[in-house]
Parts: structure tokens; C-alpha cells; sequence
């Protein structure tokens, strides 16, 4: 989002993508007679839940205001549960009311807002985020179930911070480090093969892009040393990054 170039292609690239980091709320954006960014609920019961969908949408309001450096109030924040009262505080930080009980849970603003200039726009690191976040997308499994297939969807969100452990995995998806590990040798394969696997993948993706500097990368794989990097990349395959950068078409 914050490498768009107008909001209006942020919030458009938050309702492709946002999918890849979470299953259970599907952002939509539209663009006629107003700005209005929608939020549902999959799999889960919106009836169970009030305080999530209050952050989602103060949340969204706050990113929009940082990405255009401006103080954007809605013309109006719907929520489908009630409330007795709306809190000052909504008032106080939104510029405008909360309309509770209503039909959709939506933030509304003003047609032009959707125009407005992103202050870090850069067209050349979008293009790039934009070509991984479709293959990402791609490699989206259709059915789920698999302990596997959800420890592969939060890796990626933790490999840059790197924090990509058997404990903190196990911390995202509500289990024990034990019953991680049980669930994975039950499905014939351990966290740190999966892990091996992602990492290795992702440096062959990453080393053809000759702009992206190898320190950024092993940042980007969750190591903290080039060294740490280069050494596993020469186990992957037998060269290292620099020799796999100056061979691959």
C-alpha cells in the first residue's frame, strides 16, 4: 500500500492481497459517488465479534491518513453490532460519528479522497511487491485443513523479523510447540524442512532480482548475517548467492 501511487491503488492492492496474510476478513474497496472501503467476515461468525471489527476499521482509517500524510475524516463509519453509546473517543479520533446496528461495517469518505497522492509512492518497488504478492497469491492452496499448509501461510509473515521458530509458528496458530511438532510428524515432515524449503525458494526468487541487494535479502530470509546466509544457500545449491545471481538468465 504505501509504495502505490494514488490511494485509490493502495486500497485496491489491500483488497487483492490482503488474503495472503488473512482468511478471516475480506477487504473491498469501491470508488463511484464515494470512497468506501467494506469489510467481511468469512468462516467466522460477525455476531461473536465487536472489538476486532472496531480496530479493523480505526485501523484502516489511521493507514489511510499516514499513506497521503493528511487528517481524512469519514463522511461516516458504519458497524453491524450495537452499541448503547458511541465512546468520545471514536468522536475525538475519527471526526465524525459511528453509526452501530447498521447494515454493513464500511468507512465512508469523500469521492476525491480516492485521488489523493500516496506521500511514498515509488513505482518501481510496487511493480516489484506487486509481482511477488501474485505469485504468492498463485501458490494459494484452494482447500484447507493441513496442519503443513498453515504453518506455510504464516511463515512468510515472520521470516523477515526472524522469528520464524517452532514457537512463535506454534504462538499464530493457537498450539503448543509440542503439538506442532506432533501434528507436522503425523503429516510425514518436520517445521524445520518446511522452513528450509520456503527459504530456500524464496532466495532463488529473490537473487534474479539484480537490484535487490543480497544483505537485504538474507534480512528478508530471517538471517542476521550475510554469512548465515551464504553458507545455507551454498548447502541448497552448491554455489553461493553471488555465483547463482551471475548464472541465472
Amino acid at each position: 500500500m504505501a509504495s502505490s501511487g494514488l490511494l485509490a491503488d493502495a486500497l485496491r492492492n489491500a483488497e487483492r492481497y490482503s488474503r495472503i496474510n488473512n482468511e478471516g476478513v475480506r477487504l473491498q474497496f469501491r470508488s463511484d459517488r464515494a470512497t468506501v472501503i467494506a469489510l467481511d467476515y468469512l468462516n467466522v461468525d460477525r455476531r461473536s465479534d465487536r472489538h476486532q471489527i472496531e480496530f479493523w476499521l480505526t485501523a484502516l482509517v489511521r493507514i489511510c491518513r499516514e499513506l497521503t500524510d493528511n487528517r481524512l475524516a469519514p463522511r461516516k463509519l458504519t458497524v453491524r453490532h450495537f452499541r448503547d453509546y458511541s465512546p468520545a473517543e471514536y468522536k475525538l479520533f475519527l471526526a465524525s460519528d459511528v453509526e452501530f446496528g447498521a447494515e454493513a461495517d464500511e468507512i465512508v469518505f469523500s469521492e476525491q479522497v480516492a485521488s489523493l497522492p500516496i506521500v511514498g509512492a515509488d513505482t518501481y518497488l510496487n511493480k516489484l511487491l506487486r509481482q511477488y504478492a501474485d505469485e504468492a497469491l498463485a501458490e494459494q492452496p484452494h482447500e484447507r485443513g493441513s496442519v503443513r499448509i498453515d504453518v506455510e501461510r504464516v511463515i512468510p509473515q515472520l521470516l523477515p523479523h526472524g522469528k520464524a521458530k517452532t514457537s512463535d509458528v506454534a504462538r499464530q496458530l493457537g498450539l503448543s510447540s509440542r503439538t506442532l511438532s506432533r501434528s507436522l510428524s503425523a503429516e510425514g515432515v518436520s517445521f524445520g524442512k518446511i522452513l528450509e524449503e520456503f527459504r530456500a525458494a524464496l532466495a532463488r526468487r529473490y537473487l534474479k532480482d539484480r537490484e535487490l541487494p543480497i544483505s537485504e535479502i538474507a534480512w528478508l530470509l530471517g538471517y542476521r548475517e550475510i554469512s548465515s546466509f551464504t553458507h545455507a544457500f551454498k548447502r541448497w545449491t552448491g554455489m553461493n548467492p553471488r555465483e547463482f545471481r551471475s548464472s541465472a538468465p
